[in-house]
């Protein structure tokens, strides 16, 4: 009899012990990254993960991301519903080479807020960044307060094969993204994949990017509103839609034939004043 008590008591401790250990790989509903953190932490606020890649395992769906201070947390791939908000503690920083700072690939109903990031892509270097923000799919992606820099495809690429796929660029700096001569390549493309994609870009600044600052590809729809644009403008496919609001919409020569163009001003004017 002793020795079944002592075993069914040797039983109970293990069991005691998984139970308390399971909570620690269960998903959280919001996680933490920091520039001094470590990715074997389990992301909560007093032990922070490094990386957006290594917190988003343990991040639920519909959850958020937050960054406790200033570091580089590196590229990931967004495959659900979540927020990655890194305002007003620091500019979360997505430095890339090679390869796009964040790929959206979420489900049809997900929506996606990146908020307070700063995604620099290196294109000086040689090997620079391909996208800052690549969308493959998703319902609706929300880009608030960001800084996209220096990638040598686009600072927002939209591919999207949800139809109906709304991105809504807002209060954010596009600058020098894109390679001279090189066809799709600039500041915002929006080339839904064979579905209807819609892009807003509002009161923002698209700088020095090359191509185009905003391109809108056959069956998609463009919205700008109080925007500055220097020194090149829109380019409209045909087939393509924008809508402007105080801002002047100009088709890049090199890519405006059977442009669209729905409201607004037509006249070639890069510079506009925020209101």
């Amino acid at each position: 009899m002793r020795k079944i008590a002592i075993a069914l008591a040797i039983l109970g401790t293990a069991l005691l012990s998984a139970l308390y250990t399971a909570p620690a790989h269960a998903q959280a509903t919001r996680t933490w990254i920091s520039g001094v953190g470590d990715d074997a932490n389990p992301c909560s606020r007093t032990a922070p993960c490094k990386t957006f890649s290594g917190a988003i395992a343990k991040t639920a769906a519909g959850g958020e991301m937050n960054c406790l201070d200033p570091g580089g947390f590196g590229a990931v791939t967004i495959t659900k519903a979540m927020t990655i908000y890194c305002q007003p503690a620091s500019n979360g920083g997505v430095l890339v080479a090679g390869t796009n700072g964040i790929v959206v690939a979420a489900g049809p109903n997900d929506a996606v807020t990146l908020v307070g990031l700063d995604f620099e892509g290196l294109a000086s270097t040689g090997s620079g960044g391909l996208n800052g923000v690549q969308v493959s799919s998703g319902a609706e992606i929300i880009i608030l307060n960001c800084v996209i820099r220096d990638f040598t495809q686009n600072a927002v690429n939209v591919t999207s094969s949800t139809t109906g796929t709304r991105v809504v660029i807002q209060n954010s700096s596009i600058i020098n993204n894109g390679t001279s001569g090189t066809v799709n390549t600039g500041g915002v493309n929006v080339a839904g994949v064979g579905v209807p994609n819609t892009v807003f870009v509002l009161n923002s600044l698209l700088e020095n990017n090359k191509n185009y600052a905003l391109q809108v590809g056959s069956g998609n729809t463009g919205v700008i509103a109080n925007d500055f644009m220097e020194p090149t403008g829109l380019s409209i496919p045909s087939g393509g839609n924008v809508i402007s609001f105080g801002v002047p919409v100009a088709g890049n020569p090199a890519n405006a034939g059977g442009s669209s163009l729905l409201g607004g001003s037509t006249n070639p004017i890069s510079h506009q004043p925020f209101n």
